[in-house]
């Protein structure tokens, strides 16, 4: 009768044991689910952190360079009149000051913005952007050292007379500097543009107009180094990329389960 009994017993207790072995691993498995779904919601709200701040430093660079880049020099600076030129900058000194920290403090937010981008993009395609890293980059040394000519001219207010020719040349170096760093500035749209279009965090009509912006730009400089007379600004119908793509970062952030 035990003989006969046991096998039963035996078999009903494996029988058990495997269920329970099975609910555990069930419950194992929902739970490394669930966690990797709250990895996945706190690394999308990271990121989107990361893009909304993105895009308050990019939102900052349209005041400051419009500030220190051209509306300054554009009240200051008198074409073919250097002495009405030095005139005004010796009566707005502090103006003229104040965009020279302007210029310098735009290229410490393209960086700490630069690599802010990276961080989001890098998933999207890593090599397109290092490149945008780097593009936007190599435009900062040359902006930075560009502002030595607007310090140069500074120096030479104290003997105004005898240092024209000196002014009106630092003061062409300065804008000559600021076309080849806007080669710079247009280039790096263009792996950005391209990271945005292929990401689908947002429409790929930002991502198109962030490269047609790479185009304004460097069309830009080109033009003005090649045909210094040419009047047309091709950036200045090119730039929408450049405030529709912060503005997203800011309000909507990125859409990562989009992907």
């Amino acid at each position: 009768m035990y003989n006969s009994v046991l096998p039963h017993i035996i078999q009903n207790d494996i029988s058990v044991f495997i269920k329970y072995i099975c609910l555990l691993i069930s419950n194992t498995n929902k739970s490394i689910v669930k966690i990797k779904e709250q990895n996945r919601i706190t690394i999308l709200d990271l990121d989107n952190k990361i893009a909304r701040l993105a895009g308050i430093l990019y939102l900052s660079l349209i005041p400051l360079g419009i500030f220190g880049i051209i509306y300054v020099p554009s009240i200051l600076v008198v074409p073919e009149n250097i002495e009405t030129t030095i005139v005004n900058i010796i009566e707005n000194e502090t103006l003229f000051r104040w965009s020279i920290i302007s210029a310098l403090v735009v290229q410490l937010v393209n960086i700490i913005l630069v690599l802010l981008l990276f961080k989001v993009f890098k998933p999207i395609n890593k090599a397109m952007a290092f490149l945008m890293v780097i593009l936007s980059l190599l435009a900062v040394p040359i902006a930075f050292f560009n502002e030595i000519n607007n310090l140069a001219v500074l120096q030479l207010l104290d003997s105004p007379n005898e240092s024209q020719h000196l002014i009106s040349f630092f003061l062409n170096l300065h804008k000559q500097g600021i076309i080849i760093a806007q080669v710079f500035w247009g280039l790096w749209l263009f792996p950005l543009g391209y990271l945005v279009y292929k990401s689908n965090y947002m429409p790929k009509l930002i991502g198109i107009l962030l490269m047609i912006g790479c185009v304004g730009y460097v069309v830009d400089s080109f033009t003005l180094i090649l045909l210094p007379e040419f009047k047309i600004t091709f950036s200045e119908f090119t730039f929408l990329g450049e405030v529709i793509f912060p503005l997203w970062l800011l309000i909507k952030g990125i859409k990562k389960s989009q992907v």
